[in-house]
């Protein structure tokens, strides 16, 4: 959907002289799929989460990315944030605060009212990264040291690793 996210990212990973690459692939639906085509583990994937979170006087936006084989744990990441009750944001808030569909949101912010949270298993587990960068054809596979240093989340634990 947004060409325009696309090249705002790599402008800023550019100058910020990140180590990435760009790969090309059909729109995947899932998960697993699109780390299939992209030729990654599915713990590599960072899955962009927009929520809001309220309660006890809090009331915010929130990008909230984890690896892709596991689940938010809404709860853990409203209580580390203050507040009461998380949920997922609508679709037009989603593309409001990002510009992108479901599915295709990288995990940085460029909204000042979309607050940046990532789960520290993503800076544990992989040394690359790689999510969909504002297009379900198009996804980045970035050093996660580099993600961390750039995109510079609040780290905090909100995600369950899934058992198969």
């Amino acid at each position: 959907m947004s060409l325009a996210t696309f090249h705002r990212l790599i402008t800023l990973l550019d100058v910020e002289q990140a180590r990435y690459r760009v790969v090309e692939h059909a729109s995947a639906g899932k998960s697993e799929e699109v780390a299939r085509l992209r030729g990654t583990q599915l713990g590599q994937g960072a899955k962009g989460l927009v929520c809001h979170v309220k309660g006890n006087g809090i009331k915010c936006h929130v990008l909230a990315v984890l690896p892709a084989d596991c689940q938010a744990n809404l709860a853990a990441l409203a209580q580390g944030l203050g507040g009461s009750r998380a949920a997922l944001a609508s679709p037009a808030e989603v593309t409001a605060l990002t510009d992108c569909v479901f599915g295709a949101i990288p995990p940085f912010s460029f909204h000042p009212d979309l607050l940046l949270v990532a789960d520290p298993l993503l800076r544990e587990r992989f040394d690359e990264l790689a999510f969909n960068a504002g297009t379900l054809e198009r996804s980045l596979i970035l050093a996660s040291a580099d993600y961390q240093r750039i995109a510079a989340p609040r780290w905090l634990p909100f995600a369950n690793l899934v058992t198969t």
